[in-house]
């Protein structure tokens, strides 16, 4: 004997239709996986204005449980700390007028829990060490325009923004991060030499690619005067790539012992 398929009822249908889907998408991008725009030369010349990058959500979620920890070196997706947007304007955003939000920022990871940073001249220590930033560096002086003299090239935390005091050398506190963008220009990078050190529970996660576009002209060239893109030229090439850590953080952490 042939049963007839009963239809499903409403509630059915709208979990199967409706938030199925949603619930699906939510726990893919939130404990599993996700994709993240980047917005800006900050992270230049490592990272281009509207890249994507592939964040690996699951490694945040075990960091939060004590499971390992970020290193030195990894770029990470984070929001300004609370109290510094709470005071510049330029850290937040407005969604539609209705309420500010704190926006996602993506820097290069500096400083762990207890580290002592300085910046001076344009330079990077940790614990003493100084850290060979050729990595970015060399892409700056080439282009003419490395920052040596400013005060955010001389402070670990500039009074500039006026969030925090003029300071060569800080020790981040326990549970937070020391974070830098790439762009090593006069005003190329907010960061934590500006608003601060990062808590640890404001890290959304670590780019772990880029996988957006497919393609990319190799060379770029950038305006120092105006602070953007001034124009790419070169043949085309694959712009899929792990964002692995410069080799400058292993041999940091080798002259560190940890």
């Amino acid at each position: 004997m042939t049963r007839l398929k009963q239809a499903p009822g409403p509630l059915a249908k709208l979990w199967k239709e409706v938030l199925e889907p949603i619930v699906f998408a939510v726990v893919i991008t939130q404990f599993l996986a996700t994709l993240v725009g980047v917005d800006g030369v900050s992270m230049m010349p490592n990272l281009r204005d509207r890249e994507r990058v592939f964040v690996p959500k699951y490694e945040t979620w075990l960091h939060k449980a004590g499971v390992g920890e970020f290193s030195r070196g990894d770029i990470v997706i984070f929001k300004p700390p609370r109290e510094a947007a709470a005071q510049a304007s330029n850290l937040t955003k407005s969604a539609f007028g209705l309420w500010n939000y704190r926006p996602f920022l993506i820097k290069r990871l500096i400083g762990l829990p207890g580290d002592r940073v300085k910046v001076s001249g344009g330079e990077v220590f940790v614990n003493g060490q100084k850290l060979n930033a050729g990595w970015t560096t060399d892409y700056w002086k080439a282009q003419g325009c490395w920052d040596t003299e400013s005060d955010l090239a001389n402070n670990a935390a500039s009074a500039a923004a006026g969030i925090l005091q003029d300071q060569p050398e800080i020790t981040v506190p326990e549970g937070h991060y020391f974070v830098m963008g790439d762009n090593r220009t006069a005003g190329g990078s907010e960061d934590s030499r500006l608003f601060g050190t990062v808590p640890r529970r404001d890290v959304a996660g670590r780019a772990a690619a880029v996988i957006w576009p497919i393609m990319r002209k190799q060379n770029v060239k950038y305006d120092c005067t105006a602070g953007h893109v001034d124009s790419f030229s070169g043949p085309n090439v694959l712009n899929w790539r792990a964002l692995a850590r410069p080799e400058a953080f292993g041999a940091l952490k080798s002259q560190l012992g940890k």
